[in-house]
């Protein structure tokens, strides 16, 4: 679990960095001004747009499977499915990720959001019935 955990982690630190990126990169090619970044008022290149929003993205499901992976250790409860959800919501995020950044498909990136959520309601169920 704690390995799922640690994955999810990177992938919100990459995730970052490449925000980052992105946006220095929009201002040194003078696609937005830096004061634009204040209270995000501009006309954003889509990259930025892009990669803000999956960044975003970032802090609102996977803070419930922190939660619920955070309760499987707390509770000790290591089994193996436990376990194969963490590490499936973590490739459902991967791939959520994957599809926003490379071809932004709306109906496929969708597909990968609510197999994440199906899979950390889960979670959450295993929490509940293994905590009795």
């Amino acid at each position: 679990m704690l390995y799922a955990l640690f994955a999810m982690t990177l992938l919100i630190v990459a995730v970052g960095i490449l925000a980052v990126t992105t946006r220095v990169k929009a201002v040194r090619n003078k696609q937005v001004h830096v004061k634009a970044f204040r209270v995000m008022d501009g006309d954003f290149p889509e990259s930025v747009v892009r990669t803000t929003r999956l960044y975003n993205n970032q802090f609102e499901l996977p803070v419930l499977f922190f939660v619920a992976g955070t309760l499987y250790i707390a509770l000790g409860q290591s089994h193996a499915l436990g376990t194969a959800l963490a590490w499936a919501f973590v490739v459902s995020r991967v791939i959520h990720a994957g599809i926003q950044l490379v071809y932004n498909n709306v109906l496929h990136r969708m597909l990968a959001f609510w197999a994440g959520v199906i899979i950390v309601l889960a979670m959450w169920v295993g929490v509940l019935v293994y905590a009795q």
